[in-house]
């Protein structure tokens, strides 16, 4: 097997196992929106944050995760990782979110204390109310 192969091999590994991940992590999330709703916590509209440092209106409403509000589950039940591209015009007009695969550990490679277990975020919110 070529250098070539090898590596095309090991990316089709990973990709498999990230999917892998997200499904799981998605059942996570789904319970929570559930569980959310069902202790009528109710979503709020969700701000994000420019790369510059600004904050802007999204056209989604959902719950926090973190306290910096970096990341956030939507009232659809998407993960949302909320810094984002823009400039001037979005400054004014806002931004529409996309949906990031959820993964299991929250700010992977990120500073420690920022970090940790999906379900551990998912509880602390729900705990907080």
């Amino acid at each position: 097997m070529s250098r070539a192969e090898e590596a095309a091999r090991r990316a089709e590994l990973a990709a498999a196992r990230d999917a892998e991940e997200s499904r799981q992590a998605q059942q996570l999330v789904d319970a929570f929106v559930v569980e959310a709703r069902a202790r009528g916590i109710a979503p709020e509209p969700l701000r994000a944050t420019l790369f510059d440092g600004h904050g802007v209106k999204t056209d989604k409403a959902g719950w926090y995760l973190r306290r910096n509000k970096s990341v956030a589950i939507g009232d659809d039940g998407a993960y949302y990782v909320l810094t984002v591209p823009g400039g001037l015009r979005e400054r004014f007009s806002g931004v529409r979110l996309r949906p990031s695969p959820p993964p299991l550990e929250v700010g992977r490679g990120g500073r420690d204390g920022e970090t940790g277990d999906l379900a551990e975020f998912l509880a602390k919110r729900l705990d907080a109310g």
